[in-house]
């Protein structure tokens, strides 16, 4: 008789206040932290784990961010990195709101735009715009479409 595999847990500590934002793609949390311009010389206080055991995926990455509410333009900019993460904003310890991340329809100010004649790629004062069609990022400007890598392509 073989003895039942001892249980894992994830210790990653608590925070008081701040935004937890799990269940990342494995291997993109780095990814998310240059979204939210997070560098070792930022004074965020923040916790990361990847390639912890998830439940519903293989894999995961979980990122916590003391001190920090994230913004609605930082969220849409998670959700094309990171599809399936949940946002969870903490206060005194508890999770006072959670929600799931969705890729807008219309992406303003999230993406450059690959095509170098672009109107948003001159000194023109004139913010990126992209509407999103199943997996591709079609600009309005000049329809150039980025069908791949999109976090490649995030401001």
């Amino acid at each position: 008789m073989t003895e039942p595999e001892p249980k894992r847990t994830l210790v990653i500590s608590t925070i008081e206040n701040g935004t937890v934002i799990d269940h990342i793609r494995a291997g993109e949390a780095l990814t998310v932290l240059r979204i939210l311009g997070i560098t070792g010389s930022t004074r965020e206080r923040v916790s990361v784990a990847t390639n912890v055991t998830s439940k519903a995926h293989e894999r995961k990455d979980v990122v916590k961010i003391e001190k920090r509410e994230l913004k609605a333009n930082e969220v849409d900019r998670i959700a094309l990195v990171a599809p399936n993460a949940t946002i969870n904003i903490i206060r005194d310890f508890r999770v006072i709101e959670k929600k799931g991340v969705i890729i807008p329809p219309i992406l303003l100010g999230v993406l450059k735009c690959p095509n170098p004649c672009c109107i948003t790629n001159t000194n023109e004062p004139v913010e990126s715009r992209f509407e999103m069609h199943m997996e591709k990022a079609v600009c309005s400007y000049c329809d150039a479409v980025i069908s791949s890598d999109l976090p490649s392509h995030i401001i």
